[in-house]
């Protein structure tokens, strides 16, 4: 599968650094970020389309004010929702500076008229967040545009996953294991999830990623993980909502460099030998002067390093036959 030149196949794990809410209402700080997440080795920049207004209602009642331990508990979500959106005013210029740095950029859209927004942009591909898995006529919607979805699953049933996989079945699918947290605990990412997830749906498979630190990754990419989707932020001092499960550029390089040495670990399977490498192993060499017609013994030949010789699998065939020519102390036996 391809997502823009990327080739999934062939090019390692897709690596996305998610913008978010981490321009902090900036125009200069969204594009020093994604210039930084090119230096960092993102291979893409994602953002978020929407407004408050096409995520929720403005409405002041219990159920419209965030609870339950997140970073924002007690704020409205209207409000949060107004503070963090990317304006669809910088789209464009976001667009065009990312791929001006050959670094792919594309959005998770919110409803339908940030679907038809981000067309005008050719995106890559699209991005449903694990939130709006439910909202089936978004994600067909989406389908319908023919490019490559990635679809974090963080809050979907296994049911819910299905009618995923249903709907999305005439386009490039990649399923995201994702815990809607944050931060998530490490002890809630259950990442072997994805195993059962490409054996279950036969699509790639990837991790959104909301832990801290960077071990979650590297961990993921092991377990066959084609896309790493991490949230950026150009300098954690800069604050903003998503601040604290962010990774800055120094780590955010770390987990790149990690995730690439991952994949070199990984490598394919394999099991040809470097010629160099056999060099202590063991091989029948002559440990005594062996005149012409005298008999091979445990006296006169032996298993031994280096591993130039005769494999001493033939030592026991040997013994005992006589030897057609001279051999001298340290000769090794040849078929």
């Amino acid at each position: 599968m391809k997502i823009g030149n990327f080739n999934l196949d062939k090019d390692g794990a897709f690596i996305i650094a998610e913008l978010s809410a981490n321009h902090n209402g900036n125009l200069q700080v969204a594009l020093e970020t994604i210039k930084a997440a090119k230096e960092a080795g993102a291979d893409a920049i994602k953002l978020q389309t929407y407004t408050a207004n096409t995520m929720t209602l403005d409405c002041d009642k219990e159920d419209f004010i965030i609870k339950g331990g997140t970073l924002w508990d007690g704020k409205k979500l209207y409000d949060l929702y107004k503070k963090a959106y990317t304006p669809w005013e910088w789209h464009k210029e976001l667009f065009e500076y990312a791929r001006s740095l050959d670094i792919d950029i594309f959005s998770t859209p919110f409803d339908k008229s940030a679907v038809d927004f981000l067309e005008q942009f050719n995106p890559t591909c699209y991005k449903i967040a694990s939130f709006e898995i439910t909202d089936y006529g978004l994600v067909e919607y989406v389908a319908r545009k023919g490019r490559p979805m990635i679809v974090s699953t963080g809050v979907a049933t296994l049911e819910e996953i299905e009618d995923i996989v249903e709907i999305c079945k005439n386009v490039p699918l990649i399923l995201l294991k994702c815990t809607s947290a944050y931060p998530a605990p490490l002890e809630d990412a259950n990442l072997v999830t994805m195993q059962d997830i490409k054996k279950r749906f036969k699509v790639e498979i990837g991790f959104s990623d909301h832990t801290l630190g960077t071990t979650a990754p590297i961990v993921a990419v092991s377990l066959g993980a084609k896309v790493i989707e991490k949230h950026f932020i150009l300098d954690k001092s800069i604050g903003g909502p998503d601040a604290d499960f962010s990774l800055d550029i120094e780590e955010f390089s770390q987990m790149v460099k990690a995730v690439r040495n991952t994949e070199k670990l990984l490598g394919k399977v394999s099991y040809e030998l470097k010629e160099s490498s056999r060099q202590f192993a063991r091989s029948i060499y002559v440990s005594k002067d062996i005149k012409k017609g005298e008999k091979f013994s445990k006296e006169n030949i032996k298993s031994v390093r280096p591993g130039f010789g005769l494999h001493p699998k033939y030592l026991k065939e040997i013994l005992g036959k006589t030897a057609t020519k001279n051999y001298e102390f340290g000769d090794r036996l040849k078929k």
